[in-house]
């Protein structure tokens, strides 16, 4: 990672380099927060942690800039933990394995982590640069925000002091942002009935991977695969073909990642071995055509496995009866927001809780609460007509986009002047803390912006270079410009 303390601006680069040696997954990050917390009182400034690990650093206004109001610069310290299935690393200990390749940072098998580490480095270089100049300044770093919001969840009112929030955490450079969706998770459990498959069946592991994955909202839309629909589609025809027995079905690892790979465990007549590869053959050619332009490295895979218990009939066919009808994708674009998209679900993992049950985990985002209630109660209805039991996480609300902000009026300006040109000002389909933050705090006047990032949730993270300087520009600007109070 020593090339990245190379790149400009120095003191961001190397505040990066720094986080991406902290393992920090989600739920996991009391590493990263015991860094933080000594980091702010080494520097003596003023350092608050809560009862889940949230941390506030507070410093004061840089000479002349006294006369300001306090900002709060956001971002979450959690990372989103997803690998290549060759890949050895381990989250809990291993250092990201970062690395240059032309204008992007990339990490080696893993995703990379700048969601939000460069968030979190931005944050730490406001603070440690002394030339940057800004009024009062807080920092809030959130811990679990990709699989829960817990940090935001639990932040209590009166926590922060500052009413002008910039969330450091979206991935287009050159737009600001100014509302996202809500969500909720939608799990179900799937009982089934276990027995011995006949004794001339010979049983195979099929495979489906290559998949380009990312992230679960701001990703829906961009007609990348789902591993988990493929596999069941794969299995849906070829039971057609022969007789199938199912032993097992994963795919998946996390709830707000488009599953990559997945796999099944199935039995055949001995005989049928060579209709089965045949039919494989073809099916994979037609869903590589199908997606040419959007997953050209899919791969569907074959080999000889050990024989297992599989379900019984009346139960397999349930499953991928379910499966296949469990919806997946765009629900609904936005009447109001060109390109944006309004409901949407993800059906994300699918893995056995034991010899007699299947967890079957599904997430839904929505910028309307009603879409949201209504996706949600759709997907419930699938797994309702499968015999399923269901369950709904507490979901978290959208943020309503407020064309009015004064700071989207001060950061539109500082970008149109150092720039050149005006930024997209939209709002996002992902979920971002700031809905919660208003709910707590509900006079906050808040923007959301970042450098530009690809492929996030997935082992191709990458974080563009020149667009991190322009970020970084942006953020000294829109500081320098901060409002007097009144």
């Amino acid at each position: 990672m020593s090339d990245l303390l190379h790149l400009e601006p120095a003191e961001l680069w190397r505040h990066f380099v720094e986080i991406c040696k902290i393992p920090r997954p989600s739920k996991h990050e009391e590493q990263i927060s015991s860094y933080l917390e000594a980091l702010g009182k080494s520097l003596g400034i003023e350092t608050h942690r809560d009862a889940v690990g949230n941390i506030l650093m507070r410093k004061g206004a840089t000479p002349g800039m006294e006369d300001r109001r306090s900002i709060i610069l956001q971002s979450h310290m959690d990372m989103v933990c997803e690998k290549n299935s060759t890949s050895t690393h381990d989250f809990m200990h291993d250092p990201i394995d970062a690395y240059i390749d032309g204008d992007w940072v990339r990490a080696r098998g893993t995703t990379l982590g700048a969601d939000d580490g460069i968030g979190c480095a931005a944050q730490l270089a406001v603070l440690t640069d002394p030339s940057v100049e800004h009024g009062p300044i807080e920092c809030l770093f959130t811990v679990d925000e990709e699989t829960g919001l817990t940090g935001a969840f639990a932040l209590e009112g009166g926590f922060f002091n500052s009413d002008i929030l910039l969330n450091l955490d979206s991935e287009d450079e050159g737009e600001l942002f100014i509302g996202c969706a809500g969500g909720v998770d939608t799990i179900g459990e799937f009982p089934f009935r276990a027995e011995e498959a006949p004794e001339d069946y010979q049983f195979y592991r099929i495979t489906v991977s290559g998949l380009t994955g990312g992230h679960s909202g701001d990703d829906i839309n961009k007609g990348y695969a789902n591993s988990i629909k493929l596999l069941t589609r794969l299995l849906q025809h070829l039971e057609r073909e022969m007789p199938l027995a199912l032993a097992h079905l994963t795919g998946g690892n996390l709830l707000n990642a488009i599953p990559r790979e997945a796999e099944a465990l199935v039995g055949i007549p001995e005989d049928s071995k060579i209709k089965m590869e045949l039919f494989i053959q073809h099916f994979g050619a037609s869903l590589l055509k199908e997606y040419q332009s959007t997953e050209p490295n899919l791969q569907i895979g074959v080999e000889v496995s050990n024989r297992a218990p599989v379900m019984n009939n009346y139960d397999k066919l349930r499953f991928l009866n379910l499966l296949y009808a469990m919806p997946h994708g765009v629900i609904e674009m936005s009447r109001e927001i060109p390109g944006l998209v309004e409901t949407s679900t993800n059906l994300a993992l699918v893995k056995p809780l034991d010899n007699e049950r299947f967890e079957i985990a599904t997430s839904q985002r929505s910028s309307v609460d009603s879409g949201r209630e209504y996706i949600a109660t759709a997907v419930e209805s699938v797994f309702l007509l499968g015999c399923c039991t269901c369950r709904h996480s507490d979901g978290y609300p959208g943020w309503a986009p407020n064309p009015s902000s004064p700071i989207l009026g001060i950061a539109s300006s500082v970008y149109e002047n150092l720039f050149g040109k005006k930024p997209v000002v939209r709002a996002i389909h992902a979920g971002l803390e700031c809905g919660l933050f208003l709910e707590k705090y509900p006079t906050l006047d808040m923007i959301s912006f970042g450098p530009t990032l690809r492929g996030v949730h997935s082992p191709v993270e990458r974080l563009d270079i020149p667009s991190t300087k322009k970020f970084w520009d942006l953020l000294l600007g829109i500081l320098k410009a901060a409002p007097k109070r009144s």
